[in-house]
């Protein structure tokens, strides 16, 4: 077993503990740093610091945000009457680059999992309700992953979602462009062949 001096062991530990990060990766991205510049690690450690102190959730949408409401609730050319609503904040982002959606956003944080104790209560599902009352909001997009766990929580939303007269629409799921139907599943290919169009 390797031994290293304690700090360099304390660096490892703590990079491992990053998702995706394995023990072999954390010994290159410590050494990596141990390399760097004085300067250049400190810039690195104040940015974390820094993120971590001035980052805050939204109070309208719950986005990742350092000014609150964020730039997206802000912008009043985006259409008020639409919410899309996504798992993270990372999907705002790939949303973002297709340039297709001009409404508003509402970040769930996670999915409904009974298998991991998550319910309702646990992510921000109140909040999402909470912005449909004042009758602004013509349609809600329920974009969760096409896992179980997001389909569950899609239909759940809808449940809760439909009775309010608002229309409930779910974006749809298949083979990407470029893509070899020999290399999918049977799920996704089914998901395709449930969400064809006329040409």
């Amino acid at each position: 077993m390797e031994q290293y001096p304690v700090p360099i062991a304390n660096l490892i530990e703590q990079l491992s503990k990053l998702p995706g990060i394995g023990k072999k990766t954390a010994q290159r991205l410590a050494f990596y740093i141990l390399e760097m510049d004085k300067l250049e690690v400190e810039k690195l450690s104040k940015a974390i610091i820094e993120a971590k102190e001035k980052i805050r959730l939204c109070s309208v949408c719950c986005n990742l945000t350092d000014e609150d409401p964020c730039y997206i609730c802000k912008d009043e050319n985006r259409d008020s009457s639409t919410i899309c609503v996504v798992e993270g904040p990372k999907d705002i982002i790939a949303m973002e680059k297709s340039n297709e959606y001009k409404g508003k956003y509402h970040v769930l944080h996670g999915v409904i999992s009974p298998i991991d104790n998550v319910g309702p209560d646990d992510i921000k599902v109140k909040e999402l309700l909470d912005r449909l009352k004042d009758g602004t909001v013509q349609e809600v997009i329920l974009a969760t992953n096409p896992t179980v766990e997001g389909e569950a929580t899609a239909i759940y939303l809808s449940k809760l979602i439909k009775p309010l007269g608002i229309k409930v629409t779910r974006i749809a799921h298949g083979i990407p462009v470029g893509g070899d139907l020999d290399y999918f599943d049977e799920v996704t290919i089914s998901k395709a062949m449930e969400n064809r169009r006329e040409l």
